[in-house]
């Protein structure tokens, strides 16, 4: 199988849980799903073999001591580029579940966070840690009013 292949098959491979945290987040399957660690195994071995092929004794170096110029160079190498993007892919997935988890405990909106999560990851963080204060700050009564309602509907 081709760098670009993996790369491709991983692109595709975090979408269904993506679409099942946005689309049926209230769904039964979508709370067992997401409640496993098996999609972050499947990607941190495929991480795992596109770093180990990635490194050359150059590159450890370079990343042992990083600066902009070296880091830039190693990504410009087709390898380390979807290294890198696998990555982004596991670290984003993993923050969106995060949020997605803590939106079905605490009852607090969260669609809006996971689209940004999974097109810029950080912002999708950023986006949950403001709606939870705001939440916490101007509408603490309808929080746990929500989450009781939401531990409720999971208990049945």
């Amino acid at each position: 199988m081709t760098i670009s292949q993996l790369f491709n098959i991983a692109n595709l491979f975090v979408l269904p849980f993506w679409a099942l945290m946005i689309l049926l987040p209230n769904w039964k399957v979508t709370r067992q799903i997401m409640s496993s660690y098996l999609p972050f195994l499947v990607l941190a071995g495929v991480y795992l073999y596109l770093f180990i092929t990635s490194i050359t004794p150059e590159n450890a170096q370079a990343l042992s001591n990083p600066q902009l110029a070296d880091i830039a160079k190693f990504f410009a190498d087709e390898t380390a580029a979807a290294t890198g993007w696998i990555h982004f892919l596991v670290m984003d997935l993993f923050v969106g579940r995060w949020i997605y988890l803590e939106g079905q405990k605490t009852g607090i909106w969260t669609i809006h966070s996971l689209a940004l999560c999974l097109f810029a990851g950080p912002l999708g963080l950023l986006s949950y840690i403001l709606t939870d204060w705001i939440n916490k700050t101007f509408f603490p009564k309808f929080q746990q009013t929500e989450t009781v309602i939401v531990g409720e509907k999971a208990a049945s």
